[in-house]
């Protein structure tokens, strides 16, 4: 299956159009806990458990997108957005949201 940002894929041709997928993943973002359990990781300025914590929440959301389109018997999804939002009481949860269409290759 073939994920892109881009609305068509390179030297291939959209045949039909499956449908609007999407997708969401949810982190928690206890500022004591993630601060304590990070601090030791801080390298450069970098808060690293924090960046394996959203590239895994990125891995999470892309494979349940890609779950939906081939539910819809799609060879690809195109045009995928891909956006964060902090929710939650006082900010406390971040979402990372992702949605595309899901199409078919001729």
């Amino acid at each position: 299956m073939q994920l892109s940002t881009t609305p068509t894929l390179q030297g291939a041709t959209i045949a039909q159009y499956c449908g609007i997928v999407s997708s969401e993943a949810m982190l928690s973002v206890n500022i004591f806990h993630g601060f304590f359990a990070n601090i030791r990781h801080l390298i450069g300025k970098r808060l690293c458990g924090y960046e394996v914590e959203l590239h895994k929440a990125r891995q999470i959301a892309f494979t349940k997108l890609q779950a939906q389109a081939e539910k819809l018997a799609a060879d690809a999804v195109v045009g995928i957005t891909i956006d964060y939002h902090v929710v939650g009481k006082n900010g406390s949860m971040l979402m990372l949201s992702l949605s595309g269409t899901a199409v078919k290759l001729g």
